[in-house]
């Protein structure tokens, strides 16, 4: 079989694929349509898939504005403000995703508000603006995220203690899946303590799946591999078996719960997908796939961002000095001694965090010199 797709790609597609660039390029030279630079092809992403990101910021320091060739499609991007605001707010109606984006990451996100347009997309956006901005739901998460912040600090306490190496992507990974998980379904999954087994086996096929989802975009046969259920394709059906089974299980506990008396004290309906239940009757995967994307856009890029905001920290010591000393101003550290993780937490009320203008800087700085998305 491998032999076989081997051949296949090297007799047939990739000849076919050299040929349709040549086509693409000679039709557009053959008109007075001004087009924008090509940066590569799909093949020069793949070659580069290691390094994606410095590679595309390499071609957008070059270009600006450039397209990247497949044998399918064209895409184009961009750094260009002005276009930037014309295709999401000026004329955003006429730039949807399309059927592409659906296609490639319907499996994993389903028809959550990533992958879909129109009517679809702005039932979700709406939903979920108004959910966002409710008082409840602020607080809940506020909660959740200072439990997990607290559970962070005395791991990353204990290791200093005993001078240990700490992976902190990975231990920042785990802390927000855990607080957007909660937030999302109101469950634990306890990826910091381990003690879930259930739920560490449903991060890492959640975080297997995103992955391989994601390497769709480089591989042309991803199609053909889903067909005969071979390599990725297959390690992304097994992923997402356990993923959903995992999911739907959350669901229908809570679609248990929410069906008891109201009077019942203790179920919470503070998590996203009660509150939704309680406004929607609609199928389970419906919610599936709302809370899929929720987790997505709540966990890794907040766990990135995190990570790189303490590299760049230590790469630059003088900022370090003036973070912290900005931190201690706000929350009044230097009046009365902080013993611990969870007496620093206590004095990190809103009115500090409006102090902290030097730590918001340097986060606005991190995230604009590692953005976690395009």
């Amino acid at each position: 079989m491998a032999f076989s797709i081997n051949f296949l790609l090297t007799s047939i597609l990739i000849p076919l694929f050299l040929l349709l660039i040549f086509r693409y390029i000679y039709n557009q030279s053959q008109t007075k349509k001004k087009y924008h630079p090509i940066g590569g092809t799909v093949f020069n992403m793949l070659i580069n898939f290691k390094r994606l990101h410095h590679y595309m910021t390499d071609l957008a320091a070059k270009y600006k504005t450039f397209r990247m060739i497949s044998p399918l499609h064209g895409e184009i991007y961009t750094t260009d403000p002005a276009i930037v605001e014309y295709i999401l707010k000026t004329n955003f109606e006429n730039y949807g995703k399309g059927e592409y984006t659906h296609e490639w990451l319907g499996d994993f996100l389903g028809d959550g508000i990533f992958t879909v347009d129109g009517d679809k997309w702005r039932e979700q956006r709406k939903l979920s603006s108004h959910e966002f901005s409710t008082k409840v739901l602020r607080d809940f998460s506020s909660v959740t995220f200072r439990k997990n912040a607290v559970k962070v600090g005395n791991i990353f306490s204990a290791a200093a203690n005993s001078n240990q190496v700490v992976d902190i992507n990975d231990l920042f990974m785990k802390a927000t899946a855990d607080s957007i998980f909660k937030v999302a379904f109101g469950i634990d999954l306890d990826n910091l303590s381990g003690t879930n087994v259930e739920g560490v086996r449903f991060s890492r096929a959640f975080d297997d799946s995103n992955e391989l989802s994601y390497n769709r975009l480089v591989d042309i046969t991803w199609k053909m591999k889903k067909y005969l259920n071979i390599g990725s394709e297959a390690e992304l059906k097994k992923n997402l078996k356990v993923v959903d089974e995992f999911v739907y299980k959350v669901i229908r506990i809570k679609s248990e719960q929410m069906s008891q008396p109201k009077d019942n004290s203790s179920i919470t309906k503070d998590d996203i997908l009660s509150r939704f239940m309680q406004m929607e009757n609609r199928d389970p995967k419906y919610f599936r796939d709302i809370i899929m994307n929720y987790v997505l856009a709540g966990k890794d890029p907040i766990a990135a961002t995190m990570t790189w905001f303490i590299y760049m920290l230590c790469k630059h010591p003088q900022i370090q000095d003036k973070v912290a000393k900005d931190i201690i101003e706000a929350t009044g550290g230097m009046k009365e001694e902080i013993t611990n993780v969870a007496d620093f937490e206590a004095r990190v009320n809103e009115e500090a965090l409006e102090k902290m203008q030097y730590l918001q800087a340097t986060l606005a700085e991190t995230i604009r010199l590692y953005p976690a998305l395009p």
